[in-house]
């Protein structure tokens, strides 16, 4: 599912920036390509032993991704639940537990952006 109201929406960065700050709060840039790029966030509920993933898209505005002075501008965000192999389902119902930590770490990534 998209989360809305993040803030996040339309926010630019350089890429270095961008790279660093979501590095700090356990995001890792997953897929890449010369234009656009996808933040990564997992997120486990031991409880019911799944796996939810935050996904921040982005897309180069300025430069190309190969320099890290290449600005990006983020997209959308959306949280989703891993399915086996390699899948992600966006339409089940995210625990509440797992939604407060998603929202926290978009607030903290806000925050390193502004």
């Amino acid at each position: 599912m998209i989360i809305n109201n993040t803030g996040l929406d339309g926010v630019q960065s350089e890429l270095s920036h961008l790279d660093d700050s979501a590095e700090q709060l356990g995001f890792v840039r997953w897929q890449w390509e010369y234009y656009r790029a996808t933040y990564d966030l997992k997120l486990e509920d031991r409880a019911t032993n799944s796996e939810y993933f935050v996904r921040i898209n982005t897309r180069a505005v300025e430069g190309k991704l190969e320099n890290p002075h290449a600005v990006l501008a983020i997209e959308a965000v959306y949280i989703g639940k891993a399915t086996f192999p390699h899948g992600m389902e966006y339409e089940s119902p995210i625990p509440e537990p797992i939604m407060s930590i998603a929202n926290q770490k978009l607030e903290q990534l806000k925050q390193l952006l502004a």
